[in-house]
Parts: structure tokens; sequence; C-alpha cells
């Protein structure tokens, strides 16, 4: 996700313990070394250190699970075809990964690979294990409607979550979820595809999914809503696996779900862009 400071509070209902993440604790946990430690950009849902050859992942009271989801989406992402980091080590204190030196853009690549993912055909909607957007936990499971899957797996939680900010907004937002929407079957989603979890180290590398299986147009749909993608990009992937118009219509839907998110953490700075979005949706 995008934002600074996201999800740095305690899950719902759960005690802050003022406890800083120790990138050394996690390095022992592993089984490694440290090899001069340095904080690294980034890192909203968690701290992002390098230490050597290794990037660690750690948060102050990580949500059960969340590091865990991380590297099975990572892992998933690598079984599809895509390229990310190795998984060093995995636990509940956090994540120990492959670093890999950045170099210069190559979207032609990163536009093959996306439409790919995108081309698989998976059986249902969903996953079978837990899943965080940032670290907000979303309901595990599968369906074969798309529509009632959306609805109720993705979009509800995060507009009961953020309920209490959104105002007049929310019984708007409420509304926009009664329309069925077009489907073009199930694919594999990295489903936090904003452009900072892009990485290029002799091609594009992925990072920090929130993997399951639904329609491409939620990754598109991040992917547009805070920039980052060039044109450049874009013929690539629209030559490989061009959009239809009724799947571009439905993509100010789907930006609902993660500015959702962001007004849930984030706050009323978010409202102004979620206000837009259902207005260009024709919810005034």
């Amino acid at each position: 996700m995008k934002g600074p400071g996201y999800g740095d509070g305690p899950p719902a209902g759960g005690i802050l313990l003022l406890v800083r993440p120790d990138p050394l604790q996690i390095l022992r946990r592993a089984g490694l070394s440290a090899q001069g430690l340095e904080r690294l950009a980034g890192g909203d849902v968690s701290e992002v250190w390098r230490a050597g050859p290794y990037v660690l992942k750690l948060r102050r009271d990580p949500p059960p699970g969340m590091f865990e989801a991380e590297a099975r989406g990572l892992y998933a992402l690598m079984q599809a075809g895509a390229r990310v980091p190795g998984i060093v080590w995995a636990g509940e204190e956090g994540l120990v990964l492959e670093y890999l030196p950045p170099t210069a853009p190559d979207w032609e690549t990163f536009a093959r690979t996306l439409a790919a993912l995108h081309r698989l055909r998976p059986p249902a909607y969903g996953w079978d294990t837990p899943v965080f957007l940032g670290s907000f936990r979303l309901p595990e499971g599968t369906l074969e409607d798309w529509s009632l899957f959306w609805t109720e797996y993705r979009v509800r939680p995060l507009l009961e979550a953020a309920w209490g900010r959104l105002g007049e907004l929310g019984p708007k937002v409420e509304r926009s979820l009664q329309d069925p929407l077009p489907a073009e079957g199930p694919a594999l989603l990295h489903g936090d595809l904003w452009h900072g979890n892009v990485h290029f180290s002799s091609g594009p590398v992925l990072l920090d999914p929130s993997a399951w299986w639904g329609e491409r147009a939620v990754d598109l749909a991040m992917m547009r809503l805070f920039g980052g993608f060039p044109p450049e990009f874009w013929r690539y992937y629209r030559a490989l696996y061009p959009v239809p118009a009724e799947v571009e219509g439905a993509i100010p839907r789907y930006q609902l779900y993660y500015l959702l998110a962001h007004v849930h953490f984030f706050g009323q700075a978010y409202l102004p862009a979620l206000e837009r979005t259902l207005l260009e949706l024709g919810f005034r």
C-alpha cells in the first residue's frame, strides 16, 4: 500500500506494545549473522533493512500470520513464472529475503510478466489461506460468483472498518455494490500493485504481494490509482492483453477498495479521492 505509516497501529482489538522491532533478533532467528545493517527507504507496513545479501522486513506487533502470508504470495507468483526475491526465512516476527540490486526499468518484460499472470485461469475467486492488504486481514475462502465475492470478501470488510470516517460517502459506497461487475475469469493477482512494489534488478521483480485469484482489473485499478507506470508499459500490456471497454469502465469501482483501505489507515486525507471516484461512477 502507498502512504506513510500504513498499518503502524495494532490490529483491531489488540494492545499496542511499544517494543521496537529488532533486525538483529530476526537475523538470529533465521540463523544468519549481521553483515552491516542499513535501513532502507519505504516500508509503510513494516520496517525494511538491508544486511549484506539479505533484506529484512519486520514490524512491531505484526498481525498473526502476516509475514507468512506474504511469503506464500511471493511463492505463488514465482510458481506462476514471475520473478520475486528469494525467500530465506519467514516467521511470525518477520521475513528475510534475497537482496537484489536495482537496475534500469524494463517495462516490456514487466508487461509480459503481468499479462502472463493475468492470463492464468484458476477455478474460482479468492484464496484458501489468509490474505493481507498491508496489515489488514481479508477473509479467506473461494467463490465462483465474482460480484458476490468482491462485495462480501473484499469491499465490505474494508467498508465496515472505515465506516466511522466516511460520513455521507459510506452509503454511496454501499449503493455502488449493488450492480454486477463484468467478469473475464479468475487470474492470479499481485493484489497491491502500486509502482513501489515493482523493483527492477536485471529485469522486473515483484515485491510485497497481497496475492489471490481475482479479476485482473483489480491490479489495473491500483496501477492507475496512484500512477507511476509509464505509457511505454501500457502500450506493451494492451498489445499483449487488450482490455475490453466494459472492464475499463469498471476500474473506478475497483479503486474504491484501495481508497477505503487508505481512509481506514491514513484517515480523512483520502476522502476527496474517494468522493471523486464515486462522482465518476455517478453517485452524487
